[in-house]
């Protein structure tokens, strides 16, 4: 007699990238019955993490901080003074987090960037797991269309030229880039891996292309979601269409490892673009659903817009239903012959 038994434990979903959408899905995940990691991008160098990276040749601790912050179960009230930044007339502090401040604390008392945030993580009740992409700060490097080349993730998107390519190194330069600890195996072990929201050259691909995180996206049974911007963005994505971006992460694994494509078919209101289009983001991304269908087995596509006064956001709570839903129905079944 053959017994077919479904495995009903929690599905494992990974997710990968930085900036605020990466909280933005963690925050919605967190609610659903998932086991959750986040994998978050060391290659920031602007603003306070830049600041704190400098100083300490420390692991930016600003897009960890905010994945903290979405997994955490504390009090309103103690995540508000976290996230505080000190004010512009604060001379020697302006600019800074009390979070980002904390972790680097825990981090020079700890040793490592690692073991800090698994500490932080158990005082912060974190609802999953934090691990940053690497135990080093990174420096990215890009090679735009016309050959010339930059480094440094706050300096690359300012050239207003469009980008070809991008890889990361240890800031020591020759020495090789290795992930962080539980990293590949969070991957190997997973039922989905997200990649996104995030900028995709200065979010998303900074982690892929960590050698063997790239590697592991390729070897591993798990589902892969891309979850695609809803706008372009200024010296990154300009004319990019949503099955672009695919193409991109496609073109720097040298092989279609993408199996779902999660994207936006809602329409962002004329007067909301005109109100952005002097700040961080151009135009909306055009849906190319044929040129997805190119590159991935499997489109997702829905109305995933949530508009807000301070920006243009994906529906956290619509995407990460989606997510948990293909990840739970992708798990794999236990044959048992008797």
């Amino acid at each position: 007699m053959k017994q077919i038994i479904t495995n009903k434990r929690r599905p494992k979903i990974v997710v990968i990238g930085g900036g605020t959408g990466l909280p933005v899905i963690l925050k919605s995940l967190k609610e659903k019955d998932a086991d959750v990691t986040a994998i978050v991008t060391v290659a920031d160098d602007g603003g306070s993490s830049g600041e704190l990276r400098k100083s300490f040749n420390a692991v930016p601790p600003g897009d960890l901080r905010n994945v903290l912050i979405a997994l955490s179960d504390i009090p309103e009230l103690q995540k508000e003074i976290f996230q505080y930044r000190f004010k512009m007339c604060d001379s020697s502090l302006s600019g800074h987090t009390i979070g980002n401040l904390i972790i680097q604390a825990t981090a020079d008392m700890r040793g490592n960037i690692y073991d800090a945030i698994q500490l932080l993580a158990t005082m912060m009740h974190v609802k999953g797991h934090v691990y940053p992409a690497a135990e080093e700060p990174l420096v990215l490097h890009a090679r735009y269309m016309d050959g010339t080349t930059q480094a440094g993730e706050s300096l690359i998107p300012k050239s207003g030229k469009m980008i070809d390519y991008v890889a990361v190194s240890c800031v020591e330069g020759r020495k090789p880039v290795h992930a962080s600890r539980k990293v590949i195996s969070s991957i190997m072990d997973a039922d989905m891996v997200v990649l996104g929201p995030g900028s995709l050259f200065t979010s998303i691909l900074p982690n892929i292309m960590i050698p063997d995180i790239g590697k592991a996206l390729l070897d591993t049974e798990a589902k892969v979601v891309y979850i695609s911007n809803i706008m372009t963005q200024l010296g990154e994505t300009e004319g990019l269409s949503d099955a672009d971006h695919v193409r991109v992460l496609h073109k720097h694994l040298g092989k279609r490892f993408i199996d779902i494509a999660l994207t936006n078919n809602g329409v962002v209101p004329s007067d909301y673009i005109s109100q952005e289009s002097g700040n961080e983001y151009l135009l909306q991304v055009e849906h190319d659903f044929k040129g997805l269908q190119e590159e991935v087995p499997l489109i997702i596509s829905d109305d995933f817009l949530k508009l807000l006064p301070r920006g243009v956001y994906h529906d956290g709570e619509k995407a990460a239903e989606e997510i948990f839903r293909t990840a739970f129905n992708s798990q794999r079944k236990i044959n048992n012959y008797l």
